[in-house]
């Protein structure tokens, strides 16, 4: 496939419904991400329902969602400059030199510089994710219930890399999630699978209940529980334009940063966490001759912010070519894929080529309106830091409960999102991460369908799943990516051993 289904897109992403609908989801996206703790998975679990129950159609959906991701990744910078506490996780490394630069007055210069370099990071990776989605999709001819399968296997070997240093915790929330995934009517057999003999639960544990009790409603709880940890806000912005020395000092810094976060965004299961990091390392190894970096460097500040946004735009080919999350938040725009009963996968750039050249022109189109937004109105966005969390949550939980509600008209549903919710904070407090359990929930009911219709092609025999070129190669590499990070772990330990034996 060529770049027409690009054209096709902006002329569905520039309709003055779709356009409204990219301001919009910046907008919020921003104020989402300018509330510490909040991030993009939380604003899209409580849009989601919203979009869903008014009609949209699911190109205007993923427009609205992608909006409100790239929105959340621009506004994690502000919290992070005059608070010094991250927005999300991907805006960690930009509190490094974000925070000293506010400290020193320069609030507003350090505001409009990383605006910039995350206005070059998005476009840079939107520019990447319309080369490379075409030339993935390419593969898709090759499909069939046996490779989709396999697929699945590999989605599951990357959640190594999603939390790290946790993988049993990891193994743990990818089961529950593949054990959630099971719940309701099996279609095949026509029996029901632990439904407790509750009817309204025969239909299963629906997307939209599942991803707000996991993120919003415990993120609410986690919001009380640190009730009175007060910060100061810096509201001296000073001057509020970058200077010309600062962006040209930058620009070197900014296309690194892009480049680094646009290759690590495709890998499944890494994010902006890492990417930031990486770049903001790397730009210190190669700049950082005269020990700046962390006093308020902008080229500190700017990598880590157009790595951000680069990688973003990067996680959306993993998902729109192979239906394989490349984060957790594209986890949960992959579920909102299939409740408008559509196929994420390889074919869906064929199927539904309006979706994602929608969804790519979006970015593009973002962008702009995004670097329109955060250059004048961002003393806006930064007064969102004094809400109050009286105010805050109880604002949470009335949007998660009349998204729910609105969805499905069940108070069951409700009771079920805050019981979900609950088992969700205690999770958290006790260090697990939600997104394998999403990934889990969105990939099995994918993976079971593709297995059973493998099998019953090949007449239960399962060397059908080893039986093409592209399952072995999938095989293969789900096995590296499994097995790779205890390696380098195991030979990480072995060196910190063998260089405290030498010390002693």
């Amino acid at each position: 496939m060529n770049l027409e289904y690009l054209w096709q897109g902006f002329s569905v992403t520039l309709t003055a419904q779709n356009l409204l609908i990219g301001f919009v989801g910046c907008f919020i996206g921003t104020l989402v991400g300018a509330l510490p703790a909040i991030g993009p998975i939380n604003g899209i679990a409580l849009l989601l329902p919203i979009a869903y129950t008014m009609g949209l159609p699911a190109e205007s959906t993923m427009i609205l969602l992608a909006a409100v991701y790239c929105g959340a990744e621009y506004g994690g910078r502000i919290s992070s400059i005059l608070l010094n506490v991250p927005g999300d996780a991907g805006a960690v490394m930009t509190a490094m030199d974000g925070y000293p630069l506010a400290r020193q007055g320069r609030a507003g210069e350090a505001l409009a510089l990383s605006g910039l370099a995350s206005f070059v990071g998005g476009m840079l990776g939107a520019i990447g994710l319309a080369l490379f989605a075409p030339l993935l999709a390419g593969l898709a001819i090759g499909f069939g219930p046996a490779e989709y399968f396999v697929l699945m296997i590999f989605a599951f070997a990357t959640l190594g890399s999603m939390v790290g240093s946790q993988p049993v915790k990891t193994l743990i929330g990818c089961t529950l999630g593949l054990m959630l995934a099971t719940v309701g009517l099996d279609a095949t057999s026509g029996a029901y699978r632990f439904t407790f003999n509750e009817p309204e639960l025969g239909d299963g544990i629906e997307f939209v209940v599942l991803v707000i009790g996991l993120f919003s409603v415990s993120e609410a709880m986690l919001i009380l529980e640190h009730e009175g940890r007060g910060v100061t806000v810096i509201r001296e912005l000073g001057r509020m334009t970058a200077r010309w020395t600062d962006i040209v000092k930058s620009t070197g810094a900014s296309l690194r940063g892009s480049l680094i976060g646009f290759v690590v965004g495709v890998l499944p299961g890494t994010g902006a966490s890492v990417s930031s990091a990486v770049s903001y390392t790397t730009e210190k190894r190669i700049s950082d001759t005269e020990g700046t970096f962390g006093k308020g460097d902008v080229r500190g500040l700017a990598a880590p912010e157009a790595a951000n946004n680069a990688t973003a735009c990067g996680a959306f080919v993993p998902m729109l070519t192979l239906g394989v999350p490349g984060s957790g938040t594209t986890a949960v725009m992959l579920g909102a894929l299939m409740l408008y009963n559509i196929q994420p996968g390889p074919m869906l750039m064929v199927e539904r080529p309006e979706i994602v050249g929608g969804l790519v022109a979006s970015l593009f189109v973002g962008n702009f309106i995004l670097l329109a937004l955060n250059l004048p109105l961002v003393q806006i966005f930064a007064r969102v830091l004094t809400v109050p969390n009286w105010l805050l949550v109880p604002g949470i939980l009335v949007l998660s409960i009349v998204g729910v509600y609105s969805t499905h008209a069940s108070v069951f549903s409700i009771f079920l999102m805050l019981g979900i919710g609950m088992v969700g904070w205690l999770m958290r407090k006790a260090g697990f991460d939600m997104a394998p359990i999403i990934l889990g929930f969105v990939l099995g009911r994918v993976m079971e369908v593709n297995l059973r219709n493998a099998l019953a092609i090949s007449g239960g025999d399962p060397s059908i799943l080893f039986g093409s070129t592209i399952c072995v190669v999938l095989w293969i590499l789900a096995a590296a990516v499994a097995v790779l990070p205890f390696y380098l772990s195991r030979r990480s330990r072995r060196r910190q051993q063998i260089a405290a034996s030498t010390a002693s």
